[in-house]
């Protein structure tokens, strides 16, 4: 068994994801082929072990520049054609940090600076009475 656990954390996390499909399969060999076929939608078994190999690329760009800033970026160019309202509700939805989901809806929604400095020049205000 130590030297399949040592095979698959060569693997990262497509080896996990593999292992799941495999439990989820039953362990058959033609059930997991029909996992991975499942998986691959409508490219098939390749498609299921090509989105093994981007799962690969996707969990080192994500540890190369952070979870965080990758969500930021992401979240900063759908604000430009989608809704901000419905990205917050979404960023609340996320099984992510309360912390992360703050600096997203801040990222967002910044603060805006609503104190002005008064002028030493007389106001004129107009009362009118309808």
């Amino acid at each position: 068994m130590d030297e399949i656990v040592k095979k698959l954390a060569g693997l990262g996390l497509p080896g996990i994801i593999l292992v799941i499909i495999t439990a989820t399969a039953g362990g058959s060999s033609a059930a997991v082929a029909a996992a991975l076929t499942a998986v691959g939608g409508p490219f098939g078994i390749l498609g299921g072990i090509g989105l093994l190999g981007l799962v690969t690329v996707l969990g080192d760009t994500i540890a190369g520049f952070g979870i965080e800033a990758i969500l930021k970026a992401v979240y900063a160019e759908r604000s430009k054609t989608e809704s901000v309202r419905f990205l917050l509700k979404e960023i609340n939805d996320l099984p992510i940090s309360d912390e992360l989901k703050l600096k997203l809806k801040n990222q967002l929604t910044p603060e805006t600076n609503t104190y002005t400095v008064p002028s030493d020049e007389p106001r004129t205000v107009e009362i009118v009475d309808e």
